[in-house]
């Protein structure tokens, strides 16, 4: 019996290491699949806020199935090809954004005075940031009545349906092609004619755009995205063309914007005058001269050139960028999680409760050494606009 039985045994042992080891082969495909997904995120899409980068994978059988979603081609390509090259046998389900479903309505111009974007598709869901009247939009994805929309600044969040008015790319290059007008004071209104006694069509924030369709006295005859028709003091706007050409973002020029929105009310995810962060103070005060600037302090920071950053802050010009928050330790990434603007005079002006002046000098009444002792470092934007700063000059936004 014994010289039967041995041989039986080293056929099961060796089926079983056979079988084994194909298990081992195909579990190990999809540890391979997610070391790529996690790389290329990390190359791709390391700050989900302004790159979506969403693919999951799966086995079946002998094969992966790559799921989920990105607006980055590259990345798409890059992880396909990788997998391939390695032998695997793969199913592409991967959406490339903008989908498919929006039938070539890929653009979006915000419609209201001011359009909140929130981090999920729902009026409950976090304000993430916000776009004003005019602002150009990448319409990405429709979920019900909402829209997956990426800014000028790239941040990607939802907006709802009434909140912009979506394009193909002949009705948007159209619209690109017209003559605008740009509101700069902080707040007032559009008319239903020229006169500011009859009834507004809507409210009207510092930084929205309206298509110019005419002049009418001492009044603009304007355009909105949905096709509504209004009147706009001359006195409270500017042709686009003009304000491009005078914009230039001098600590003059800076702390000018800077000032008219003191008191303005802090609003998380707010960027206009009805309300704002601090990052989308300094967001604003740039736009109105002429650049769109990252939408985070955490973004901002990177922008750029380095000015100083230890103190006794006597390297700075007005203008420049004061962003605070935790240092890097051995165990913990650095974490900005303010930025204000210097003004001179040992002060700068940040959204913090309120838009307000603050003081880094320690016998100033506006002394602040809460930011004082968490200042982190300082950056300078002008004249060289390193980092992802869009110069309107030089790229047409409307």
């Amino acid at each position: 019996m014994t010289k039967y039985i041995k041989p039986f045994f080293i056929i099961v042992a060796l089926s079983a290491c056979l079988t084994g080891c194909e298990q081992a082969s195909e579990e190990q495909k999809e540890p391979i699949a997610d070391k790529k997904i996690a790389e290329l995120r990390l190359q791709f899409a390391p700050d989900k806020r302004v790159a979506l980068f969403q693919v999951a994978s799966r086995n079946e059988g002998s094969k992966i199935v790559l799921t989920g979603e990105t607006n980055i081609p590259e990345a798409k390509a890059a992880l396909l090809d990788s997998l391939k090259d390695r032998g695997l046998t793969v199913t592409d389900s991967i959406e490339l954004l903008p989908s498919a479903a929006l039938g070539g309505k890929i653009f979006g111009l915000v419609n209201n005075s001011v359009a909140n974007i929130r981090s999920d598709p729902r009026h409950s869901g976090e304000l993430a940031t916000q776009a004003l009247l005019g602002t150009p939009l990448n319409v990405l994805k429709q979920n019900g009545e909402w829209y997956l929309v990426q800014t000028p600044d790239q941040y990607i969040s939802w907006v709802d349906h009434g909140g912009l008015v979506v394009l193909d790319k002949a009705g948007f290059e159209t619209w690109k092609g017209t003559e605008k007008i740009i509101y700069t004071r902080v707040a007032g209104f559009s008319y239903m004619a020229g006169n500011e006694t009859a009834q507004p069509v809507s409210d009207l924030v510092m930084g929205c755009v309206l298509e110019l369709a005419g002049e009418e006295k001492d009044f603009y005859q304007v355009k909105y995205p949905d096709g509504r028709k209004a009147f706009v003091n001359k006195k409270e706007a500017k042709p686009v063309d003009t304000w491009l050409a005078q914009a230039n973002p001098t600590g003059d020029n800076l702390t000018d914007i800077a000032f008219q929105l003191m008191g303005a009310p802090y609003l998380w995810g707010g960027t206009s005058t009805k309300g704002m962060d601090c990052s989308g103070f300094t967001k604003t005060v740039y736009f109105m001269n002429g650049l769109v600037i990252p939408r985070d302090a955490s973004q901002q920071v990177h922008a750029g050139q380095p000015v100083q950053s230890e103190q006794p802050f006597d390297q700075l010009e007005v203008g420049d960028l004061l962003f605070f928050g935790t240092p890097a330790t051995p165990e913990k990434k650095e974490r900005v999680v303010h930025v204000g603007m210097w003004i001179g005079d040992k002060k700068f002006i940040h959204a913090s409760g309120q838009v307000r002046v603050s003081s880094v000098d320690p016998g100033n009444e506006l002394y602040d050494e809460y930011n004082v002792n968490r200042f982190l470092r300082a950056r300078r934007y002008a004249p060289n606009f390193e980092g992802s700063i869009l110069e309107m000059k030089n790229e047409v936004l409307f």
